[in-house]
């Protein structure tokens, strides 16, 4: 592959991440420095590492990874956005966010459903016989700088709509895990 094509690979899969951050931003208001920092950095880790683990696993286990990864993701997104959804609508009345977005347990299993599906990814990429380290290098920083990107926006619109936001954040991580869902499915009709 070359250098573009890289950087739109890196940029595709960097979309999801983004999506998660400008729920994040949405869900906290005003983020610190410090907690942008760290979801853009689990969420960056993550995403670059897991095309580099389907990578070295190679062939081996691809048709196992693809006929699962989808609906791990779908799960925790579905449990997570549910989660957000029923505790928004039971806390309404409180300033209390239902998820906190920079906590360590949420952001692992966010990077973890938002990344499992890189696996194939990065099967694919072995297929190719592709070098991974610079592909790894612009996967992650690509989702550092979207995911950084997304907090910041997310937070500001966030301000303008206090009373929903933590409904549509719920909504948004469902959405993404449907759409992976849905892509894994028609596909393979």
């Amino acid at each position: 592959m070359n250098i573009i094509e890289i950087l739109l690979l890196s940029l595709a899969l960097s979309m999801d991440s983004f999506a998660i951050s400008l729920t994040s931003g949405v869900i906290m208001r005003l983020p610190s420095v410090g907690q942008t920092l760290k979801i853009a950095i689990f969420l960056s880790v993550f995403q670059a590492v897991m095309p580099l683990i389907g990578w070295s696993i190679g062939l081996e286990f691809k048709h196992f990874i693809e006929h699962y990864d989808h609906w791990i993701a779908f799960s925790v997104l579905l449990f997570l956005g549910g989660r957000m959804i029923m505790e928004s609508i039971r806390n309404r009345n409180d300033n209390e966010h239902c998820l906190n977005p920079s906590d360590n347990k949420t952001l692992i299993g966010l990077s973890i459903a938002n990344s499992i599906e890189d696996l194939a990814v990065g099967i694919s990429l072995a297929f190719l016989g592709e070098a991974m380290l610079f592909t790894t290098m612009m996967i992650g920083i690509t989702t550092f700088f979207c995911s950084v990107a997304g907090i910041c926006i997310g937070a500001r619109f966030g301000k303008r709509m206090k009373s929903g936001a933590e409904i549509l954040g719920g909504i948004l991580l469902i959405l993404i895990g449907t759409r992976i869902l849905a892509e894994h499915l028609l596909g393979n009709n």
